[in-house]
């Protein structure tokens, strides 16, 4: 309970931090954070919550990370469920906070994305399912890869965190005008489903990509550690 509770909170600072960022600064008049302001500040919610909570529940705080790890043999079966219900409740609860305080603001309009991740026309470049299926596959792979290997007990002890929040900073630098970034399915789930329709709709591309890319890095990091034990 105690674990499942600590991945509630985790998730739920995720996406107020890295979606709330989006949805009330990208864009602020005058001095808004842009893209770079939100990758950055995505990064900063895992950082911080791995160090806060690492120690109790290893801060998945996404289930793609969850069945990652499982698959590369770090973390127990039985968990995975009462993790990734814990990682969507704590996103979607996150998710009605944002919504609560950006609809205090005249001209909101939920519709217009919410930061929602998306393929074709609701790409915020306009790129295609196939783009964004690749891009989520192998963004997620290579966040495996930096977390399995920073979390290696052959690794440097203690800067875990800031490879993985660094990792996911670089991830949104690169992805967020093809998918506004996901490789974390609660985190699209717990902003899609107040905006519904279309976010709904596409909802799938955000769970199946990050979970083949999460056991493809599990499986890579197998072999190469494997080779160097």
């Amino acid at each position: 309970m105690k674990q499942c509770s600590a991945e509630f909170l985790g998730t739920f600072w995720l996406v107020l931090g890295g979606c709330g960022s989006a949805v009330l600064a990208a864009a602020f008049p005058n001095v808004g954070i842009g893209l770079h302001g939100v990758s950055l500040a995505f990064g900063l919610t895992v950082l911080t919550m791995a160090y806060a909570i690492g120690r109790i529940s290893g801060c998945h705080l996404n289930p793609a990370v969850s069945i990652g790890l499982w698959a590369g043999g770090r973390f127990p079966a039985n968990k995975l469920v009462p993790y990734i219900i814990a990682q969507v409740l704590g996103a979607i609860a996150a998710g009605a906070v944002l919504y609560f305080i950006a609809s205090g603001a005249a001209g909101f309009d939920v519709t217009k994305g919410f930061a929602s991740n998306g393929f074709d026309a609701h790409s915020p470049g306009g790129y295609s399912m196939g783009a964004a299926l690749v891009t989520e596959i192998v963004m997620t792979m290579f966040f495996l890869l930096v977390i399995l290997g920073s979390t290696d007990k052959r690794a440097p002890a203690g800067f875990a965190p800031i490879a993985i929040g660094l990792a996911l900073t670089l991830i949104h630098l690169i992805s967020i005008p093809v998918t506004n970034t996901s490789v974390n399915p609660a985190r699209s789930t717990g902003v899609a489903v107040f905006v519904g329709d279309w976010a709904i709709e596409q909802l799938w591309l955000f769970w199946v990509a990050p979970i083949i890319g999460a056991v493809l890095g599990a499986v890579a990091y197998r072999f190469i550690a494997s080779e160097t034990a």
